[in-house]
């Protein structure tokens, strides 16, 4: 089952991903020493023996200046794994991913932070990851601190953080920088119902500014209030490209096929 739209012209293409295909790899054996690499390799033994183990197969997606696609899919499907092929965090094994324009993710608690490092050295820390001079993250500062809301906590060891406290400060720190893209994976599932209000309506004025956005969610309905298109991954491949509200319930039909043939074999 698939849905496609009409393609968007490259040049308004603010990422753009052709084939990419990641791998990971499962170790029966991994040659740990030199010594053993020579004995190895006089023998012509293999130096490792492992199995190839695809998270993401032949992956191709065009996200337009201004849009934002929802990835959907079971735990496993490959859409984190998509997130971090567009960030940059991994390099596709083949094919290529492209963005244009600055990136900022939110990924996993923590992702990115030291957590021996205060907020506000984190702070400085991201805004180098970013490109960010000193002065223009200077310029940034008061809004990131206003937004995360965490008061003192910004001049104490992030490892002393609960989860919704990390989850302010990469959130805050990753909208008040002004990226072109942003990137995000599951970050609102902490912190309160007004931080995710707060949030959500961020997200919506990021988007209304022009601002792209890809995001990874397990929630229908965030899905459906922040996007504009949605991408069902299913083992790795895309199994459905299109509409937020079809792709959804495309989705649940077949969870709901799936509980039901488990629910026969018992």
């Amino acid at each position: 089952m698939s849905v496609s739209k009409s393609p968007e012209p490259l040049s308004n293409a603010a990422v753009l991903c052709r084939s990419a295909r990641k791998e990971f790899y499962l170790y029966q054996h991994r040659t740990t020493s030199v010594r053993e690499w020579f004995i190895r390799t006089i023998k012509r033994q293999p130096i490792h023996i492992g199995q190839a183990t695809f998270t993401l197969k032949d992956f191709d997606l065009r996200v337009a200046r201004g849009e934002v696609v929802g990835l959907i899919g079971k735990n496993g499907s490959g859409k984190s794994t998509a997130l971090r092929l567009i960030a940059g965090i991994y390099r596709p094994t083949t094919g290529t991913v492209e963005t244009h324009g600055r990136v900022a993710a939110v990924m996993e608690l923590g992702a990115g932070f030291s957590m021996d490092l205060t907020g506000a050295e984190n702070i400085g820390l991201y805004g180098v990851i970013m490109g960010l001079s000193r002065k223009q993250l200077d310029a940034h500062r008061d809004a990131i601190l206003d937004f995360a809301g965490i008061g003192d906590f910004i001049d104490t060891p992030v490892k002393y953080y609960s989860s919704g406290m990390v989850a302010r400060l990469a959130f805050s720190v990753a909208v008040c920088v002004k990226p072109d893209i942003l990137l995000i994976d599951e970050v609102l599932a902490v912190g309160d119902d007004a931080f995710r209000e707060k949030c959500m309506q961020r997200l919506q004025d990021f988007n209304s500014s022009g601002g792209t956005m890809v995001i990874v969610s397990h929630v229908a309905a965030m899905v459906r209030q922040l996007c504009s298109r949605a991408v069902w991954l299913e083992h790795g491949t895309i199994r459905m490209d299109g509409d937020v509200d079809e792709v959804l319930e495309a989705y649940r039909t077949s969870l709901q096929a799936t509980s039901m043939e488990s629910a026969m074999r018992f």
